[in-house]
């Protein structure tokens, strides 16, 4: 049996802050198509559809490599695979800098980058989080959400500055450099898979109702098998429409044509960035104590009304405030659906089974990514795309009061 902790500080709270930092690293990469874009169009005159459709493969295979991190993850633990993985993304972030053929951008932003971030994504986070961590768990998540807004709020307005004056070139690397020395470093040296592995219980675990399972032997058949597994995949990827493939792609373009300036939209994206760290912790801590269905229905709502008032927006001070309230909503979403697939189908399967309604996610951000630039080509604006994925939001808030939340406790 292992031991109970003696240090002052659990090492659950080291393996959080190593990968608190690891995410807030890589969130930044997800971040660099939308500020380089209109660069790549100028220097290499793509289209935007063409651009947009490498995009949209980034954000399709960061979704299909996720399962199968998961289970690789789950059975030979997340630091092995998120060390190769992290490898993969600064190939391809390196590699592009010396690209000059669009086919170029679909095999270094598409292929190497697509499939290398899965590894540095919130599947990491919840294959460690959910073995680390029994007493609050919500929160955990939350902090992890967190990373990825508050790297969007360090890194978006830097390399929009970076892109302004030095190119797009310099951004690419500068956050490639980032990834090298600083987020694979870190978890080579402190990352741990398990509470096992240092002779420790899970963080609030008494050693009684806390067992280490081993992961199932075919856990997506008897997911697969259960409605709810449906369910929330579905409303996660409607999740992937209204926010990543939608936001990070064709938000700061959006705002250019509507007379923004750069600058002003990277702060835009960054004031979004600081609200979500609040958000997505309050989330967190919302789902420790009031459960995780009926705040997710709650924050579908919330993004389907902004997402529809969107394209009205024309001044700073309108454009700052939805920042603020979008903002607060972004990630709120994955504490709870992350906490709940552990509910519902184990933390030992939690790796497999998130990855794979991650993946319903990512078709989501893949869907928006490339039929919003598809629709600014036909339309001239990107006012369809926003005011149609405002009504997925409200589609998403029917599918979430159908989950029935198992009872758990301790939480």
């Amino acid at each position: 049996m292992p031991k109970s902790p003696t240090y002052s500080v659990h090492y659950a709270w080291v393996v959080l802050a190593v990968t608190f930092l690891c995410l807030f690293v890589a969130s930044a990469l997800r971040s660099v198509p939308g500020i380089i874009m209109l660069s790549l169009e100028q220097e290499f005159a793509w289209h935007r559809e063409t651009i947009s459709g490498a995009i949209s493969l980034n954000l399709l295979l960061f979704g299909l490599a996720g399962p199968f991190l998961g289970r690789l993850m789950d059975l030979y633990g997340a630091k092995r695979i998120s060390v190769i993985t992290l490898i993969l993304s600064v190939a391809g972030a390196g590699g592009s800098v010396f690209m000059q053929e669009s086919w170029q951008m679909y095999l270094f932003w598409g292929l190497l980058i697509g499939a290398g971030s899965g590894g540095t994504s919130m599947i990491m986070g919840s294959a460690l989080i959910n073995r680390w961590f029994h007493k609050h768990r919500g929160l955990a998540l939350g902090i992890l959400g967190a990373a990825f807004s508050s790297g969007q709020l360090v890194f978006t307005p830097v390399l929009m500055q970076i892109n302004v004056h030095e190119g797009w070139r310099a951004a690419t690397l500068f956050i490639t450099v980032a990834l090298g020395l600083v987020a694979l470093p870190l978890v080579l040296k402190f990352l741990k898979d398990d509470p096992k592995s240092k002779g420790l219980l899970a963080y609030g675990a008494n050693g009684f109702h806390e067992a280490l399972l081993e992961p199932d032997r075919n856990p997506m058949r008897s997911a697969m098998r259960n409605p709810q597994f449906w369910l929330l995949a579905s409303s996660f990827g409607i999740c992937g429409l209204t926010t990543s493939g939608l936001f990070q792609t064709h938000l700061i373009p959006h705002g250019i044509e509507h007379g923004f300036t750069e600058m002003t939209m990277a702060t835009s994206l960054g004031v979004m960035g600081a609200a979500d760290v609040f958000g997505t912790i309050l989330s967190g801590w919302l789902c420790d104590r009031y459960g995780k269905r009926w705040p997710l229905a709650f924050y579908y709502v919330v993004r389907g009304v902004t997402l529809i008032v969107l394209p009205s927006i024309d001044t700073t001070g309108q454009l700052m405030m939805f920042s603020i309230i979008y903002g607060m909503n972004w990630l709120s979403t994955i504490p709870a659906t992350s906490a709940l697939t552990a509910d519902l189908f184990g933390k030992q399967n939690v790796g497999v089974v998130f990855g794979w309604i991650c993946f319903a996610h990512q078709i989501g951000a893949a869907i928006a990514a490339y039929s919003a630039g598809y629709v600014h080509s036909l339309m001239g604006d990107y006012n369809l795309a926003f005011v149609a994925s405002g009504l997925f939001a409200f589609v998403a808030t029917g599918i979430v009061l159908f989950i029935k939340e198992p009872q758990t406790v301790g939480f």
